[in-house]
């Protein structure tokens, strides 16, 4: 009897504390948002709105854009901000940018992943690392480096799609894309030939599934009201969280500690070229001003990671996706690979071959990758329908009023929708749902936009330093596959999607067919 009383205790009190609980978030979401008031945003939810429609999350917030480009959700405590108007875009990323920090609330959602990386901090960190990056960046050493580790792995990716073409078997084109990704910013970025493309590397398949993991458990943290319970618990997302980044940071301190090695030592005679080296010797170079800490490079690399694997990678997946939906598409930038090219009609007989791979990647110059307009065009009109990063936020430092005239609170966050902007027939036309490479081009020749229009780079003092160095890279992969290969999907009944999480991975990879290309 005494056990059935305290288990009728035990179910009351829960019941309670649930009910208290619940009454508390309910009280905290709707308490003093001025809800109503024409000053502010139009609500349109709270956060449990986005937790019901978390998988298709963008589409989500680009259904509500058409009709309210500025809308809020609420939230304990705040309001969520959400704009898909370019005028407010440019006043948050550059007139008042000073004002619209990161914020704290955000570096406790991401660090635990980014740490204090160039993607999670403000102030004097995110100055030390934007100045060494934007340095480094800048270097002819690294542009030809890094170019010349493109090319290898294009290589090799070619090679491996063709096992598979030769074999008449389908491939998952985003897991070839992240593999080759994945090997060019090891050796680009930490010098370290990591062979996961071809998969001899059971270490670095282990890591890119942490990561890529780790990503999506991380963004979750956005929606879900209780991550912090579940972290103190560790239980669910937040315990998977926790063992995917222990495997995380036990592969970069391995890393870390090499490199470390490697450069004290006498034996060591190679011209430093990737950035972690160059990195470290400025830290010895000017210790008072470069504290590079392990951990310190840690949240570095990984900031790197996501900068250099998943936002390539994850274009060119869609990209592939977009020629296969548009063989019109694709067949125009074949036969521009094979005019900027320049090889003669007999050349292109004996390149047809996989096994003069080489010779062909080998003529991707700096001036072949200037003249390819089409493709260049054909990638941006990519990221505007796909941008790499779909959603991306600031924290209101003080009071300030939009220049869409609506008010926004310290505290708040705001968030800039580039997946709903590349939507918006406002800012694109009639035709902004549309693949459609020809909107950027001008007689031929490729015209930029707006970066508070196009937003896939991010725009103002926080621009992506790597836009050039992510155009090259995609460039270089996309000629070589594109000039041995057509490709369509395995499935064209499939429904192609995305997985939601910090960068826009298509759910279930891409599986396509590759059939080899020969030029008359």
């Amino acid at each position: 009897m005494d056990m059935l009383f305290t288990l009728i205790y035990f179910v009351a009190f829960s019941l309670l504390a649930l009910i208290l609980l619940f009454t508390f978030l309910i009280v905290t979401i709707f308490a003093g948002k001025s809800i109503g008031d024409p000053k502010f945003p139009p609500v349109k939810g709270t956060v449990f709105n986005q937790l019901f429609h978390f998988n298709s999350i963008y589409d989500y917030h680009t259904e509500i854009a058409r009709s309210h480009p500025t809308f809020r959700l609420l939230a304990p405590g705040r309001s969520k901000v959400f704009t898909a108007d370019s005028r407010n875009v440019e006043h948050v990323l550059k007139t008042r940018w000073e004002t619209y920090p990161k914020g704290e609330r955000n570096h406790q959602t991401v660090a635990d992943l980014l740490g204090e990386g160039i993607f999670a901090v403000d102030s004097e960190k995110w100055r030390q690392q934007r100045k060494l990056s934007s340095f480094e960046f800048s270097t002819r050493v690294l542009r030809d480096f890094s170019c010349s580790v493109f090319r290898r792995n294009a290589a090799k990716l070619v090679r491996v799609i063709s096992e598979s073409s030769n074999a008449g078997l389908g491939f998952d084109m985003q897991e070839a894309l992240m593999r080759c990704t994945l090997d060019s910013i090891f050796k680009a970025g930490f010098g370290v030939e990591l062979e996961c493309l071809e998969g001899t590397s059971e270490e670095g398949s282990q890591f890119l599934k942490a990561f890529d993991d780790s990503n999506a458990f991380v963004y979750r943290r956005y929606v879900d009201p209780f991550w912090k319970i579940k972290r103190f618990l560790n239980i669910g997302s937040e315990a998977a969280l926790k063992n995917n980044v222990k495997i995380i940071d036990d592969f970069v301190n391995g890393l870390i500690r090499t490199k470390r090695q490697l450069l004290t030592s006498q034996q060591d005679t190679s011209e430093k070229e990737d950035i972690l080296s160059r990195f470290l010797l400025k830290s010895e170079e000017q210790p008072s001003e470069n504290n590079m800490t392990d951990k310190y490079l840690r949240d570095i690399i990984l900031n790197f990671m996501i900068a250099g694997k998943d936002t390539s990678a994850n274009t060119m997946s869609w990209f592939f996706y977009m020629l296969c939906k548009y063989p019109l598409v694709q067949e125009k930038i074949a036969q521009e690979v094979k005019q900027v090219t320049n090889y003669s009609s007999s050349h292109h007989q004996t390149m047809s071959s996989i096994a003069n791979v080489d010779e062909f990647v080998a003529n991707i110059t700096d001036s072949c990758l200037d003249r390819m307009h089409y493709l260049h065009a054909a990638l941006t009109e990519t990221l505007r329908l796909y941008p790499a990063v779909p959603i991306n936020g600031r924290t209101a430092g003080a009071d300030d009023i939009l220049p869409d005239g609506h008010r926004i609170n310290k505290g708040d966050s705001i968030y800039y929708l580039a997946y709903a902007m590349g939507r918006m027939p406002f800012i694109w036309g009639p035709d902004a749902d549309q693949f459609r490479p020809e909107r950027w081009l001008e007689n031929g020749t490729f015209q930029p936009q707006s970066p508070f229009k196009f937003v896939a780079f991010h725009a103002g003092p926080r621009i992506c330093l790597g836009r050039d160095f992510a155009y090259r890279q995609m460039k270089i992969v996309s000629m070589a596959l594109v000039r041995f290969f057509r490709f369509k999907l395995e499935d064209e009944t499939r429904n192609v999607t995305y997985k939601t999480m910090f960068t826009l991975h298509i759910h279930n990879g891409l599986p396509l067919c590759a059939v080899p290309r020969h030029y008359a």
